[in-house]
């Protein structure tokens, strides 16, 4: 039946090249559809092929008839067999592409129309609105043949079109021109349909063992059993080989497809269906790794705790995805349009740029976020991963793409910049306006000292990145600040050992400012103590901790310096020997020889006001000064042992040679209350923040 309705096409759409009332020459015999010879008995197709219309009509009335048709109706012409005189026709207009004379060209003959039936008939086979053949479906050898038709009515057409303001080809260009679009109508189907079938592979290595997801689209893929076993070894190799997670098949139908496509001139077509899913399948990847998209107002909205999450999670997607993604990407659209580089360009710098720019969307809103000291280090994370991240993959984003990303991110990096800067200026301010009237219990280290030295120990981890951040922005303005907008970076020196000028980094400069701003605060605080003694101690304990925090950082130490490190600890040693002297000097005052003795002889009453004094006096002391914090051990350690090489041996000394004046027994116990051992024990009981009883002195 398929044969028969074969034979009535081409009886009936011959029609479509006829021209009855054209008057052409004819050719030297050679059977044309465009140039109607007069009817004999040798060119008698058309009254054969009516013939075989009224038999089909009559075959139902007529079974016997049938079979007697069948038998002698001729059989259809052989595709391979046209296709051969496809291409002597093709290369015959090729020949007399040079020709003007009208005269001269050939005629389309009526094999073109057979060839075109018979490829239309492939076509309506494959793409039934009923059941349409999916491509993953045919054979090699089923592809090849259609590929191979498809890729012949292209050239053919293309052949005509040379002619196409000649008449005798209008129609036939129409008529070949229609089923060629419909070839590609399908052709873009089944691109698409291979495309959408990809296999999302996990980037992240932390998630090696994860089941890979299989995006089945296909409706012959979707009425699957789904695999429950374990994918075998050799399995997960492939799809671990795979590019962006296509089947070598797969791969190899997208080059032929996407070629066949733009050399019969649909390459727009092919580019967008390219584009759409590749782009729909790269947005799945980056969902797949976390990555929401956030509008500036979202990000606003958000607290910190969660923003600093979202932080974290932008910056492991944004380097997995532009060193593993792009680059499997950049690799994909090398391969399907590999004879066709600049098509390959244009699709993956799009891909690539607009992917960037979703992911550079949240940086900015980042950087647009109001400003806080606490979002300094995530602010400088981000810097770092637009800094570091981008020239990684300048190689595989074409040029001009490249070009508006570098652009972008330099802005978002900039408005980074500009945060940091200000917030180090928002430090400054914060300290000075810190003008608290509450003295720390016991003179410890207050949370001033605490968190600025933190805060810049940890910011100097940073040093390399806030070196160059400083660097670019210090004509910044900062007429927020307290120094205003005139202060220069560059004017600012410091001394070497040897005294020669040595100038300061901006970053450096910024640090140390901090450093004398949060000294002159705590000098001012120091002074809330009414106790002279408590105040050294309070001097002690803050400037001790801030030559730690230094010492403890080769960053911060390297940006300090020996100069400001060597000031400070001379500071120390003069706020310990004024300790020293407000509480230890009055003591040892009650040591000294004169008005005890009267013409040689000891006054009595003079000595024992003098042990009673005495004994007063460290009583008070120490519990006083056992209230007194002294956290850092060492700094601790020196206060115990200085007072006891000051105080004891004085005491020892006085001891010795008065202590006999009194009667022994209760007299001396009565006076002489403190054994030299029993100062040190005490004296070691300083500073400890806890005030103890004062034990019976040792016997």
């Amino acid at each position: 039946m398929h044969d028969r309705f074969e034979i009535y096409l081409f009886t009936e759409k011959a029609g479509v090249f006829r021209d009855e009332d054209q008057d052409l020459p004819q050719d030297d015999g050679v059977s044309s559809l465009s140039s109607p010879k007069p009817p004999s008995d040798a060119d008698s197709k058309p009254d054969q092929a009516d013939q075989a219309v009224d038999s089909e009509i009559n075959e139902e009335e007529d079974p016997a008839a049938e079979s007697k048709i069948e038998q002698s109706s001729p059989l259809p012409p052989d595709l391979n067999k046209v296709s051969e005189d496809i291409d002597q026709y093709i290369s015959s207009l090729s020949d007399s592409q040079g020709d003007d004379d009208d005269s001269t060209l050939p005629d389309v003959p009526i094999f073109v129309e057979q060839f075109v039936v018979l490829v239309e008939a492939k076509i309506d086979d494959y793409d039934s609105s009923d059941n349409p053949v999916k491509w993953s479906r045919l054979t090699e050898e089923d592809s090849d043949s259609f590929l191979q038709a498809v890729n012949r009515v292209s050239s053919l057409l293309k052949s005509l079109l040379k002619f196409s303001s000649e008449y005798k080809y209008a129609c036939s260009i129409n008529r070949i021109g229609g089923v060629l679009q419909r070839a590609m109508s399908y052709l873009e189907e089944e691109l698409k349909s291979l495309l959408e079938d990809y296999k999302i592979i996990d980037s992240d290595p932390s998630n090696k063992n994860d089941t890979k997801h299989n995006k089945q689209t296909t409706p012959s893929s979707s009425n699957q059993e789904p695999d429950l076993d374990p994918q075998p070894e050799s399995a997960r190799t492939d799809e671990d080989n795979s590019i962006s997670g296509y089947s070598e098949q797969i791969l190899s139908d997208l080059i032929r497809l996407s070629k066949t496509m733009i050399e019969a001139g649909y390459e727009t077509e092919c580019c967008q269906v390219y584009y759409v899913a590749r782009r729909s399948a790269l947005e799945e990847s980056l969902q797949k790794l976390g990555f929401e998209k956030y509008s500036i107002d979202d990000v606003h909205k958000m607290n910190w705790e969660t923003l600093e999450r979202e932080i974290e999670a932008w910056i492991r997607i944004f380097k997995q995805f532009t060193s593993v993604q792009f680059s499997s990407e950049r690799k994909l659209s090398d391969t399907v349009f590999s004879d066709h580089p600049s098509i390959s360009d244009t699709l993956f710098g799009s891909l690539s740029q607009g992917i960037a720019i979703q992911l550079l969307n949240f940086a900015e809103a980042v950087a647009l976020t109001k400003r806080a000291a606490e979002k300094l280090f995530k602010f400088i994370d981000v810097y770092e991963a637009l800094r570091d991240i981008l020239p990684e993959i300048e190689n595989l984003i074409p040029e001009n793409w490249m070009t508006q990303l570098k652009t972008e991110a330099s802005m978002i990096r900039s408005r980074l910049g500009e945060a940091m800067i200000l917030i180090f200026t928002e430090l400054e301010n914060s300290i000075r306006a810190d003008a608290a009237k509450t003295q720390v219990p016991g003179g410890a280290v207050h949370p001033l000292t605490k968190y600025t030295m933190n805060y810049l120990e940890y910011a100097c981890e940073y040093k390399k990145t806030l070196e160059q951040v400083f660097r670019e922005h210090q004509n910044i303005d900062r007429s927020d600040s307290a120094t205003g907008s005139e202060f220069d970076y560059n004017s600012v020196q410091s001394h070497n050992p040897n005294n020669e000028p040595v100038k300061q980094s901006p970053f450096q400069t910024q640090i140390i400012k901090v450093m004398d701003l949060l000294d002159a605060n705590i000098e001012g605080k120091a002074r809330l103590y009414k106790d002279p003694a408590l105040s050294s101690i309070f001097m002690m304990n803050n400037g001790r901790y801030m030559l730690k925090k230094i010492r403890g950082s080769t960053e911060l130490n390297g940006l300090i310096g020996d100069s400001w490190y060597r000031k400070k600890s001379s500071d120390i040693r003069q706020y310990h020997k004024g300790y020293q002297r407000e509480t230890w000097g009055k003591l040892l005052n009650c040591f000294h020889p004169e008005g005890l003795t009267v013409n040689g002889k000891v006054v009595k009453p003079m000595l024992k006001e003098r042990f009673k004094s005495f004994n007063a006096m460290f009583d008070e002391i120490h519990k006083t000064q056992s209230n007194w914090v002294v956290g850092d051990e060492q700094l601790q350690s020196e206060l115990r042992v200085s007072i006891s090489n000051m105080v004891i041996p004085a005491y020892r000394s006085f001891l010795g040679r008065y202590s006999q004046v009194f009667t022994p027994g209760r007299q001396t116990e009565k006076y002489v209350k403190y054994q030299a051992e029993d100062i040190e024990t005490y004296i070691d009981e300083l500073f400890d923040g806890t005030a103890t009883p004062m034990g019976r002195k040792k016997v």
